[in-house]
């Protein structure tokens, strides 16, 4: 019955008429030089350089209710980028998991199901119980699965976060920032494997002993509503109130707006369209190198290869206000005499976009094969050359 339930609650939701009073783009929504936001906590970063554009209280800390998972579904995606999961895994639901409540998809204890379903279960319909099973899949546990998140948080330079669940379920010192969302979105993002779980609108899955279908409805209605909406995820408690992150991508521009402590779910997604409206309407972001592509070689004394060939780790885009110059430099620094061997995909050097005297853009440059000690032979085939 709670399934059936569920699949009528998913198509009511996508059915229902969503009044959103947004901004347009040119018209800001500004009072007095400032947004008109009413939400407690909220930035507008950009997702290339993560640049901020605007920020209203975005480091104090506040309970993140399911934005929480934006951490979950970075480590899910690091994990499969990483060769250590694939989407066709499976993943067997404990007792602790089947027991999660508020958002769900009625998993049962002892069923098996794939990483995908999971994913798509958390992305789409922020399943609490599938967030769990993913913790254990990964973390060996729950507790185990935290501190990973925390370990990552900590990476990412996220100063006022401390996760204590995976889900965001209200508990005692769990807590972060707007800002710090946007830092885990931001890196959330880079993962090709999750765009299009956080852009799916509606989907099911089938759960279950009874291989029933639980139907799916995206809680991110800015997915749907916003132009260009790439993501994130939602949340929403008592205590936490109504909180976002939204991100949007037009051209090359790529936004993201965290609100945090909205009094409605309403005023939430007018706030984040209205931050995300101000950024597109005056910034510009200009793709300097796109991911993959090469910029050169750097030469490894003793390497099995001499000259190891470098690429560019992320796409890099310049950001700027519409209507400057677009006159740019590039800098590459490479690192002296690196340690060998050079496992693939170790930072190597950086490539630098300077406008003037400002740094408006850097990128890592890594190398795309292993490089090991050159042989005896290989060696003394180089000294006879040189000497020739």
């Amino acid at each position: 019955m709670k399934k059936i339930t569920c699949l009528l609650l998913a198509i009511l939701v996508s059915l229902t008429p969503m009044h959103f009073s947004y901004a347009n783009e040119g018209d800001s929504n500004k009072v007095n030089g400032k947004l008109d936001l009413v939400s407690k906590s909220a930035i507008l970063m950009d997702k290339g350089t993560g640049k901020v554009l605007y920020e209203k209280n975005a480091n104090e800390k506040l309970p993140p209710a399911s934005v929480t998972k934006v951490m979950t579904m970075l480590l899910i995606s690091e994990a499969i980028d990483g060769g250590k999961l694939k989407l066709t895994d499976k993943v067997q639901v404990s007792e602790k998991a089947a027991s999660m409540g508020g958002s769900q998809i009625f998993l049962e204890a002892g069923e098996i199901q794939t990483v995908d379903s999971m994913l798509k279960g958390i992305a789409v319909s922020s399943a609490n119980d599938a967030c769990v099973a993913m913790a254990e899949q990964i973390g060996g546990s729950v507790d185990g699965f935290v501190e990973m998140m925390n370990a990552r948080a900590k990476e990412l330079g996220m100063k006022n976060t401390n996760f204590v669940n995976t889900n965001g379920l209200p508990v005692e010192n769990h807590y972060t920032s707007a800002n710090d969302i946007a830092l885990m979105s931001r890196e959330l993002l880079k993962h090709d494997v999750i765009h299009k779980y956080l852009t799916t609108w509606m989907d099911k899955v089938v759960v279950g002993k009874k291989k029933a279908e639980v139907g799916l409805a995206n809680t991110n209605k800015l997915i749907r509503h916003y132009q260009g909406a790439t993501g994130v995820k939602t949340g929403f408690t008592s205590e936490a109130k109504y909180c976002v992150s939204a991100s949007a991508k037009r051209g090359n521009t790529e936004l993201i707006a965290v609100v945090l402590a909205a009094p409605s779910s309403t005023e939430r997604n007018k706030d984040a369209a209205s931050l995300l409206d101000y950024g597109f309407a005056n910034y510009e972001s200009i793709k300097i190198a796109d991911k993959g592509s090469n910029v050169g070689k750097v030469n490894v004394d003793k390497a099995d290869t001499e000259a190891v060939k470098l690429v560019v780790k992320d796409d890099l885009t310049a950001l700027i206000k519409k209507g400057e110059s677009k006159n740019f430099k590039k800098y590459i620094a490479v690192k002296k005499k690196p340690a060998l061997p050079i496992k693939a995909g170790t930072v190597l050097g950086k490539l630098v976009i300077k406008k003037g005297n400002e740094v408006v853009g850097n990128v890592d440059l890594i190398n795309v094969k292993d490089v090991n000690k050159a042989s005896y032979v290989q060696m003394l085939q180089r000294v006879i050359e040189n000497m020739i």
